[in-house]
């Protein structure tokens, strides 16, 4: 980390070499679980103005099998990113590496002039996050955080009905996270590359709560506990967390590495309640049960492909010039929780936040439908959790 390189002398920007028309040329940066069961695909079906252009790796089986299977011509090592960056052969980077590289590979591109899609947790700290957004701005280039559910529409659907007043006053948000994370040699185990249950799966809890109450908590509390495993000697197994928003509003979650695979959450209003459930999934159908007056409706939303929206989204931004939203500050307002919920834990103590106020929220403006992916060859990587 840290690395301060520069483009070659006299190499041309990225925005400087004629592209296609139309098209944002990305390098995928990472090929583990998450880029080939869903980015790497998601290309294709985001074609209209993006085009899979290089694949980064330093596994060289990798580079040569994916290329082939995915027909893209240039692939480099981590050590030839700076120079691919300098090259003019990309117009931006969609970062899939471990949560502490997102900082240094984001600095790096927009050194370059070269436009960064991070996966989320945006970083491991929010004074990176601040590094990250302060450095994308400097340089002029878009920086969006891949919170593929603020395209999916069950998710902006439920935003919408919970904003709608139809529930009443929103009081209470509720959520399980839970998967069986069994190898002890993946990153989501491993505390030095930015793992845990909190940065990993607890962040979609916390985002869901900030854009169904379309408000920032105001002080949050959490505990943690785990096993006597192996598995578990770097991160929690599992953290319970409560967080305050204004007007009394009150939202709960807990996330664990240790339990069978369950997603959902519920919105309890003063009339009625929306349970979504699965609720944060890319790889099934998603489904409402709302239910007021003593009457329940459910509604069911088709599996789609939740990747392919988020490259067509972030390329128009840059062929439109447009800010991005999710931006980099909605992924710091998340850190920065993720990190007070862990000193909350540490010390056992409510933690106080700042005040922040965030305009922009999810709507089903974003929302954007594309057809599901069938399962594609993978590669060995470590997937976030065992099946069942």
């Amino acid at each position: 980390m840290g690395r301060t390189s520069k483009r070659a002398a006299g190499a041309p920007r990225a925005k400087d070499v004629p592209r296609r028309a139309g098209k944002i040329r990305y390098a995928v940066v990472g090929l583990g679980y998450i880029a080939q069961i869903a980015v790497l695909p998601a290309f294709a079906q985001a074609a209209k103005n993006s085009e899979l252009a290089v694949l980064v790796s330093d596994d060289p089986v990798k580079l040569k099998k994916l290329a082939k299977q995915y027909g893209v011509a240039r692939v480099a090592s981590y050590a030839e990113y700076d120079a691919l960056l300098a090259s003019g052969e990309i117009d931006a980077v969609y970062i899939a590496l471990p949560n502490h590289l997102h900082l240094d590979y984001t600095l790096r591109a927009a050194r370059a002039g070269v436009h960064v899609l991070c996966e989320k947790p945006m970083a491991v700290t929010e004074a990176e996050c601040r590094r990250m957004t302060q450095a994308c701005k400097k340089h002029a280039v878009k920086l969006m955080i891949a919170y593929r559910l603020h395209f999916e529409k069950a998710n902006l659907a439920a935003a919408e009905l919970v904003n709608s007043g139809k529930l009443g006053e929103a009081r209470i948000f509720s959520s399980v996270f839970t998967m069986q994370v069994n190898d002890p040699d993946n990153i989501r185990l491993q505390d030095e590359t930015g793992g845990g249950v909190l940065y990993d799966i607890g962040v979609y809890c916390i985002n869901a709560a900030r854009y169904l109450f379309r408000d920032e908590p105001t002080e949050v509390f959490a505990t943690t506990a785990r096993k006597r495993e192996a598995r578990f000697d770097e991160v929690e197994e599992m953290a319970s967390v409560v967080m305050r928003f204004p007007g009394e509003r009150l939202a709960s979650f807990t996330a664990s590495f240790g339990a069978a695979r369950g997603s959902s959450y519920e919105v309890v209003g003063t009339k009625g309640a929306l349970r979504v459930a699965p609720a944060y999934g890319y790889a099934e159908d998603l489904k409402h049960v709302v239910t007021r007056g003593g009457k329940s409706r459910e509604r069911v939303f088709p599996r789609r492909d939740q990747f392919a929206p988020q490259l067509l989204y972030f390329s128009d931004c840059v062929l439109q010039d447009r800010e991005p939203e999710p931006s980099g500050e909605e992924g710091r307002l998340d850190v920065r929780i993720i990190t007070a919920l862990y000193r909350s834990a540490k010390s056992g103590k409510v933690v106080r936040l700042a005040p922040a106020d965030k305009a922009a929220r999810p709507d089903s403006d974003q929302a954007r439908a594309r057809p599901p992916i069938e399962n594609p060859r993978l590669l060995p990587a470590r997937a976030p959790s065992d099946k069942g």
